[in-house]
Parts: structure tokens; C-alpha cells; sequence
């Protein structure tokens, strides 16, 4: 016979968990991106789902987002992101507690488990719910360690909100990271936090939209200019934080070390998030055409603003390598996304490359330099065969790592531990 625990198991593991996702700006960042399958994961298991957020974009945002089975509910986008292009993290702490508010007490959705990832002060307003709900906080990085603080009156800013993040985080009913290295940065930041769990779940590659746009992907006819035997693609956001200069410096270095006829066909391609209504992105944008021009690089450089999901998976396919140029990146899912595709990844050597990418193996890790940068694309330029072996293996890594399915049954495993 059951006992009584195994039997309320049975019922609850039958029941229909209904979890909520609170994400602040629903765009195509690798924030959005884990927020995405991790709702597309839950609701293969079984579960209930919704997304809730301040901003989603129909024509900026991942196609999953546009499904009518993945309800997106978008509340509070009448609210300023910033005061005349100040008090951002103050604007979305505010954005985030009146979708909070929102969800709790003017919608009438019923829910058992709140996934909520980037602002962690909107735990306390769920609380507040009658019934009291389990939240789950998926930390990226803390968000304190995201920004500069050159001016007292940026630090006296900072010091209301740094607590808040720290006393808000420490809230929530469990806490998951998205690697080793985010989670030894979570004790180092929030020294009030440093014996509680944090458990690793590294973002995951949703393989069967890879292999559907596979067979959509149109190619790069027109993008590239004729004569291209050798692409080399730097993909992130255009922020400076990515670093993306240093693809353009090694690119630089890379023609300048090859002999005429090898450098011939050789192109980068700088691909990325962009966003108009972000000034950075706009800056940076033109930043980085100017230190082309400057580098003597206008014609062996394609800029591409905010690529399409077949755009991208082409060019994944269709590159030497991909040029990971960020340091101490918390994880970093272009990495995975590349090694999928077959394609080798030349990375900074730290961060969550340390963990995704195999040194020598499915890529190369290097120190942030040009000239580091550029001995290791000229390898693969003058060895095609080393290319396809790291290729193979970076696909084989995925699969064996990263694979959406494991992702979706550890994550459902954590959201069936808080909904008992």
C-alpha cells in the first residue's frame, strides 16, 4: 500500500504546477534567452505557464515569445526606463514592483511558483500574496558588479539599491546560479548570503529550434562581400562591457601577420543586440564603425544590427570561429550556441568560457589581448582539418552538457521541491 506521503506526491506530481516568470525587458539578450527555454522547458514537463514583464517588443524578441501556448503578459511599459537618461536600475526596480503589484493583486492568475531572474525586488511584493507563493531567483550576476561608481554622488546612488538587492535576494525560497564562477562571485558580493545554497543550472541550448532554422537558414548571399573563404564572427550586444573592439584589434593583427594570399578572403562579421531605444547600443555602434575606419578594416567588416534567428544560425554555420571577447562573463550562451553549430570558439579565458568552452578541444582560451586573439584565429585560417575536428567536438560538448533536456529536468525538479 502507499503511505500517506507517497500518495500526496502522486496527487501533487499529477496536478498541473502553474509557475509565473517576472523578467523586466522581455529583448533577445542571453538573460532573455534562459528565461525563454526555461519557460518553454517547464511547459514540456507539464506546467502551467506565463511570462509577465514591463517591456516585450513583438518585432525585437525571441519567435517562442510570439506563440500563442507561451502567453507573454506585459504590464507597466507606460513607466520611464530612465529620468533624462539617468536612475536606470531606480526605474527598473520600480518597473519590476508594479508588475509584482500587478500579478499579486489586480490580476486574477492563479500560481504555485514565481521564477524571477535579474531584479530580485520584487521578491518581498510577492510575499505579500494571500496565499504565500515560492520564489525562485535565477541570479546572472549580481547587479551591483554591472556598473561603474566614478563619482560620490553615483556611489551614494548605488548604496540604498546595493542593499536592497542583497536583502531582497536572500528572500526568495531558493536560489540558482548559472555557473561555478557566478556562484563564487554570489559569495564574494553578498557577504550576508554566503552560507546560503546556491545551486548551479547552467543555461541550456534549445537544439530543436537550432536544427528547425538549420534547414530555414537562407545563407549569407548579399551579406558578404564576393571572395570570403575565411568568416570570423564576434556576436554580443553592442554594449562596451562586451569588449567587441577587441575582435576588430585581433582582426587587425590576423592581416597584418598572413601573407597576402591567405588574407585575402578573411571577413569579420560584428553581430549583436541593438536597440534603439538604448543609447548605449547607439553609441557603442558608432564606436565601433569609427575603430574600424580607424584600423583600415571598412572593407573586411560587416556590421549587423539585432540578426534575425536564421541570420544567425548562417552565420554560426557558415564561421571559422566565433570571438567571444567579454571578461569574466558570468556564462555566456553564444559559446554553446556556436559549438553547436560545428563552430570552434576563440574566448577570453575567464568567467563561464572557463566552464563551457574545452581549451585545445572545442576552442581556444586566451588572454584579452590582440595579439593573443589573432594567433589563435590564425591557426585555424591555416589549419582547416584542426577547424572540423574542434567543430565535431563542440557539437558533442553541447549534446553531452547543455542539452535542453537536461536543463528542463533539473529545473523541473526544483519547481516540484518548492510547490509541495
Amino acid at each position: 500500500m502507499y503511505s500517506t506521503f507517497s500518495f500526496s506526491f502522486i496527487l501533487l506530481v499529477c496536478r498541473m504546477v502553474r509557475v509565473v516568470f517576472l523578467h523586466p525587458d522581455l529583448g533577445i539578450g542571453g538573460a532573455e534567452r534562459l528565461v525563454v527555454d526555461a519557460a518553454v522547458a517547464l511547459k514540456s514537463q507539464g506546467c502551467s505557464v506565463q511570462i509577465w514583464t514591463a517591456h516585450h517588443d513583438t518585432t525585437h524578441c525571441f519567435s517562442e515569445t510570439l506563440d500563442p501556448d507561451l502567453p507573454v503578459v506585459c504590464v507597466g511599459d507606460w513607466l520611464p526606463t530612465s529620468v533624462f537618461g539617468y536612475l536606470h536600475a531606480l526605474c527598473a526596480y520600480l518597473r519590476m514592483i508594479y508588475v509584482a503589484l500587478y500579478l499579486v493583486f489586480l490580476s486574477s492568475v492563479e500560481f504555485d511558483v514565481v521564477f524571477c531572474d535579474q531584479v530580485s525586488v520584487c521578491v518581498p511584493v510577492l510575499r505579500l500574496s494571500r496565499h504565500r507563493k515560492k520564489v525562485l531567483f535565477y541570479c546572472h550576476f549580481p547587479d551591483q558588479l554591472l556598473t561603474e561608481r566614478k563619482s560620490a554622488l553615483k556611489k551614494l546612488y548605488r548604496t540604498p539599491i546595493d542593499w536592497l538587492e542583497e536583502r531582497t535576494t536572500g528572500m526568495a525560497d531558493m536560489i540558482l546560479v548559472n555557473s561555478h564562477f557566478t556562484a563564487g562571485i554570489f559569495r564574494e558580493t553578498f557577504h550576508s548570503l554566503s552560507s546560503v545554497q546556491t545551486d548551479v543550472l547552467y543555461p541550456s541550448l534549445n537544439t530543436h529550434t537550432f536544427d528547425k532554422l538549420s534547414t530555414e537558414a537562407q545563407g549569407l548571399g548579399g551579406l558578404l562581400p564576393e571572395g570570403t573563404s575565411c568568416l570570423f564572427l564576434c556576436l554580443n550586444r553592442y554594449e562596451r562591457k562586451k569588449n567587441l573592439g577587441l575582435a576588430l584589434e585581433a582582426l587587425a593583427f590576423l592581416k597584418s601577420s598572413l601573407p597576402p594570399a591567405l588574407r585575402a578572403g578573411i571577413h569579420l562579421v560584428v553581430a549583436g543586440g541593438y536597440d534603439d531605444r538604448v543609447t548605449e547600443n547607439i553609441q557603442h555602434y558608432n564606436e565601433l564603425k569609427d575603430l574600424a575606419a580607424q584600423l583600415h578594416l571598412q572593407d573586411c567588416v560587416t556590421f549587423l544590427r539585432s540578426p534575425s534567428d536564421s541570420q544567425k544560425v548562417a552565420l554560426l554555420q557558415g564561421s571559422t570561429a566565433v570571438l567571444y571577447t567579454p571578461s569574466r562573463e558570468h556564462f555566456g550562451i553564444v559559446p554553446v550556441e556556436a559549438m553547436y553549430c560545428c563552430c570552434p570558439v576563440i574566448a577570453v579565458n575567464s568567467g563561464g568560457p572557463l566552464e563551457s568552452v574545452a581549451d585545445g578541444e572545442t576552442g581556444f582560451l586566451c588572454e584579452p589581448t590582440a595579439e593573443a586573439f589573432s594567433k589563435a584565429m590564425e591557426r585555424l585560417v591555416r589549419e582547416p582539418k584542426l577547424r572540423k575536428d574542434m567543430g565535431q567536438a563542440g557539437r558533442r560538448r553541447v549534446q553531452d552538457k547543455f542539452s535542453l533536456q537536461a536543463f528542463s529536468d533539473q529545473l523541473y525538479r526544483y519547481i516540484i521541491g518548492l510547490s509541495q
